[in-house]
């Protein structure tokens, strides 16, 4: 009875109402037990035993299963005699010492109970056959749970996958462990009935205890562990133990095993094609894990037969190669001719390593025979960076197909063990995973386990027993397999696609393997891990293992396994011979999201100069304003927000727009014009300065909301908006994925202040800043950074432009990414601009000139000052202070990469007698003086110096201390409008 105490920790106190209804009342009731949730009927089952009662004579134990749990709720919801029983039970009473005799029902309940004395003296081990049937589903329950801690897992059979040797006190490894449940081993030849929370008997109710014993070992203790048992769903934990637990559920046929085996063959003949050839190459190749090969295409083909049209996957680099020619169907010479050292790149980019490379491919899924789209998203050796990049691509695919709940479109991760442990970017991702705006409905996560990263042992690499334990979070299932049993993976993977198609929840499949030869095939793994390498070194292969089980099976003949590796290998042969005639790489063959015909009209190459950006004063009326009211009836705001609506209509008559009020405009244009735009990042929908208030909310309904920019007509694009969670790594690359999709949508990301990008600098360093050059990857994301020093501080101050512009290449195609956006200039009454600014014709000001009285005499200008950003309105307001406006004038670059060198000569030569002078806020070692100074002395080829006015150089971005960041302001302030200031430095 120790075990019902252990069940009375799980469960929760009953509610007040529950225990109301559990005294005297007819109905039945729902309560929550360990199992899930459950009903009980309480004048049967609370009533004192009688001796017609089935539990008595061994049938059932669903009875009084069912009075123990109710009686852990609410004591009084059984008879007195079994609230003795129980409370001595549970207090440690052995075996026939917890019964006593019952008492009479209090008169107010107006029942009689019936005696038990003369029962008990012909029935003297009711209490024994009652805690034994409590101990035989407790045991079944401990294999549920912790079975996998038991699981034949590792292939080498040295290693624990869970790091823990020990085999847990509740599993049943010899007969004297059933002392631990208060059972013998005259008891393992005893029948007990089975409880509904188990599959085990099949068609049978009850079972010997030793044959349930051994058919748990069976489901739970071979080569598939299952951890299932925290998720809180008994619906999704019953589907579970059906696909595992029901006798011969793993059974395959003759052609399922011949696919298998040829299968098999491609993924090990591939890698040993690739070692004879280039065996001083770097490959990462998947020796130890050939069976990942079989496994993906499984779940793609099980998906296929669900509905699923397009699979994005993302992966690392060990066994990429393998995954493209076998997976994806990549051309194989297209993977060959990649290790022609002479190759050299055709079309453009810089391209990378070949163990990095995506691909796009749309054929025929021939075991379905359905058409399916595969793409591999290229990535770099930042671990698991891909991750959140392929569900922001998958989720892009699912909203342009009208895939609203993931039937078509889906994801497959694959991971290595110590990366899936270690790198924070994969609980940021799984916790996307559920988010309306972000939730891809279901992902398969395979994790090739190697028990080994790189040169480090598991048990340094993570604190947790399994690499996957990250997964729980999310309440995923996760499938531990024995990767050398390739029926095994095959199952697994096949319940888990079943569980996505399902549930369309995450799941985790752990391959457990080893690495056969070390990080790469340049590597000596012997150095840090020489028991385990000797043993791999004994190792048969995993297709040799295989082939001898079917032939000793007569599922194929050797003659026949012979033939299908002299097939594949002969397949290989002529694509390496085709190799040698492509003197060239086309990197097209390796996009994974290709934009036809984006950068051509009618077969030529687009013009890169950009169209006018008006619009009619019509339309800025209309979107206006939508944007100062509220397009839905009965819909109550916020009354601040109602003086900001107010005010958004008062700028609209006098034809006039702030920074929100012209986002609103550029994005109502773009939504009218068929343009999908999506805004995504931390409180993005009211704005962090409470500036955008892009969704409202009823002050009166909970959880109503209104987005009026989806108010503007009836067949414009659709606007999504949404914020996200506190993360940056994880939602930046999955917007990057989502504007991977589409080039015609406009995809931005906000963070909350400029300075939190470093958090996604991964992203920014590796996908967004060379990935055109690098894997010539299409993308539109585009980044917006609140930046500005007001005094608050280097944490919420500097979005660290120099970063940007020192990534930049100037090239005159690349578009612009990074928009710096303004704090306090959200409610400057200079920040604004006029209709007139905006209507047809216009376009967008790459400089803006000087336009005020300098032009009148420009002759007689002193100075010149290029600026860019916040720092123009101090310098306009201490020009004007100083009466200096014939004197000094100021022109805003706005646009810094691609350098507007055109425009920068234009008013250089427009001020031929002013000295020029560059000032910044930031400090002289941060900005952009670094990365200007040189670009505006090449525009006026040198003839004058370029001046530095702003901060001086400091490791900190900005300061905290309000009075340090005035006097640093009236610092920069003179020494930009002191004419004398620079004399002695010429």
């Amino acid at each position: 009875m120790h075990r019902l105490r252990t069940c009375a920790a799980r469960l929760r106190p009953l509610t007040a109402s529950q225990a109301a209804q559990t005294v005297g009342q007819q109905r039945p009731i729902t309560v929550a037990s360990p199992g899930g949730t459950r009903t009980f009927q309480p004048i049967r089952c609370y009533s004192a035993p009688v001796a017609s009662e089935p539990f008595l004579n061994g049938t059932s134990s669903n009875y009084v299963e069912e009075m123990y749990y109710a009686w852990l709720e609410n004591p009084k919801s059984v008879h007195k005699s079994w609230d003795v029983f129980f409370r001595n039970a549970n207090a440690g009473a052995p075996p026939g010492a917890a019964y006593q005799s019952p008492l009479g029902l209090s008169a107010a309940s107006g029942l009689v109970a019936p005696q038990l004395s003369s029962l008990v003296g012909a029935q003297p081990n009711v209490e024994k056959l009652v805690e034994d049937h409590l101990a035989v589903q407790s045991l079944i329950r401990a294999y549920q749970i912790r079975g996998h801690h038991v699981a034949q897992l590792d292939p080498l059979g040295i290693m624990d996958a869970d790091l823990d040797s020990c085999v847990p006190t509740d599993i049943i490894t010899s007969s004297d462990k059933l002392g631990f449940y208060g059972l013998d081993e005259t008891d393992l030849d005893k029948v007990f009935r089975l409880p509904t929370t188990t599959f085990i008997g099949g068609s049978e109710s009850a079972l010997p205890l030793k044959e349930i014993i051994r058919r748990l070992e069976m489901a739970y203790c071979q080569h598939i562990g299952v951890e299932f048992m925290f998720i809180n769903d008994l619906e999704q934990c019953q589907w579970i133990r059906q696909k595992f637990e029901t006798p011969g559920v793993m059974q395959f046929t003759l052609e399922e095993k011949r696919t298998l085996l040829a299968r098999m063959v491609r993924s090990t003949r591939f890698e040993e094609f690739l070692q004879k050839k280039w065996s001083a190459e770097k490959r990462f190749g998947l020796e130890g894990c050939e069976s990942l090969i079989p496994a993906l295409k499984t779940i793609i083909d099980k998906s296929s037969e669900n509905g699923v049209e397009n699979v994005i996957m993302g992966m690392p680099h060990r066994g990429r190669l393998n995954v493209l020619a076998n997976v994806i169907r990549k051309e194989l010479e297209q993977i060959f001719c990649q290790f022609d050292s002479k190759l050299e790149a055709a079309d453009e980019g810089s391209g990378d390593v070949k163990y990095h490379l995506g691909m796009y491919h749309r054929r025929i899924n021939r075991v379905t025979d359905r058409n399916i789209t595969l793409s591999l998203v290229a990535n770099p050796s930042h671990l698991e960076a891909v991750d959140p990049v392929v569900q922001g691509k998958t989720k892009a695919e699912q909203f342009y197909c009208g895939d609203n709940d993931g039937n078509r479109v889906m994801s497959i991760l694959l991971h290595g063990d110590a990366a899936f442990a270690g790198q924070g970017i994969v609980y940021e991702t799984f916790h996307l995973s559920d988010l309306p705006s972000y939730t891809t409905h279901g992902t398969v996560h395979v994790v090739v386990n190697n028990q080994i990263g790189f040169t480090t042992d598991p048990r340094m690499a993570r604190s947790s027993p399994y690499p996957t334990d990250v997964a729980r979070v999310v309440n995923a299932p996760i499938f531990h397999v024995n990767a050398d049993d390739p029926e095994a993976v095959i199952y697994v993977c096949k319940v888990a696609a079943e569980w996505r198609a399902t549930f369309h929840k995450d799941v985790v499949v752990d391959l457990v393997c080893y690495r056969r030869m070390g990080h790469n095939e340049m590597d000596e793994p012997m150095f840090t891990q020489p028991l385990m390498y000797k043993q791999i070194k004994k190792q048969k292969p995993v297709l040799q293992k295989y082939a001898e089980k079917l032939i000793a099976e007569g599922a194929v003949s050797r003659q026949e396994y012979e033939e299908e590796i002299a097939k594949y290998d002969k397949i290989c042969e002529e694509a390496y011979a085709r190799s040698k005639d492509e003197k060239i790489l086309h990197i097209k063959h390796w996009l994974d999201s290709p934009w036809p015909g984006f950068f051509t009209l009618d077969g030529q190459p687009k013009s890169m100069s950009c169209p006018s950006t008006g619009l009619t004063e019509e339309n800025l009326n209309h979107i206006g304003q939508i944007a100062s009211t509220v397009p839905v009836e009965d819909f109550t705001i916020h009354g601040g927000l109602s003086r900001i609506l107010k005010g958004r209509a008062e700028m609209i008559r006098n034809r006039t727009v702030d920074w929100a009020l012209g986002e609103y405009m550029a994005f109502g244009s773009l939504l009218k014009e068929g343009i999908h735009i999506r805004l995504s990042g931390q409180d993005v929908e009211r704005g962090t300065f409470s500036h955008r208030h892009h969704v409202l909310h009823d002050q009166n309904v909970d959880k109503r909301i209104c987005i009026p920019m989806n108010h503007l007509s009836p067949d414009q694009a659709p606007y999504t908006v949404c914020n996200s969670s506190l993360s940056e790594y994880g939602v930046l690359g999955f917007e990057l994925g989502f504007a991977m999709a589409s080039p015609n949508a406009l995809i931005l990301w906000e963070a909350q202040f400029g300075d939190f990008h470093n958090t996604a600098q991964c992203i920014i360093d590796q996908f967004i800043c060379p990935g055109q050059a690098k894997w010539v990857r299409q993308n539109g994301i585009v980044l917006l950074l609140p930046h500005g020093m007001e005094g608050m501080g280097p944490e919420h101050s500097s979005a660290r432009p120099e970063r940007f512009l020192q990534m930049c290449n100037d090239d005159p195609d690349v578009m612009p990414l990074i928009i710096f956006t303004p704090k306090s200039l959200l409610r400057h009454p200079e920040a604004r601009a006029s209709f007139d600014e905006m209507l047809p014709g216009t376009h967008f000001q790459r400089l803006i000139p000087e336009g005020g009285s300098a032009v009148e005499r420009p002759e007689e200008v002193k100075r010149l000052i290029f600026c860019t950003g916040k720092v123009y309105y101090e310098l306009t307001k201490e020009r004007k202070n100083r009466g200096m406006e014939g004197s000094v004038a100021i022109a805003r670059i706005e646009q810094l990469s691609p350098f507007p060198f055109d425009q920068v000569k234009a008013e250089s030569e427009r001020f031929s007698n002013a000295d020029l002078v560059w000032c910044q806020e930031e400090h002289k070692n941060q900005g952009y003086y670094d990365y200007v100074k040189p670009r505006i002395r090449t525009t006026i080829q040198r003839a004058k110096p370029v001046w530095y006015a702003g901060r001086e150089p400091a490791a900190a971005p900005a300061t905290g201390n309000k009075n340090t960041h005035l006097m640093e302001l009236r610092r920069f302030l003179d020494t930009a409008f002191d004419l004398d200031a620079f004399k002695d430095q010429e």
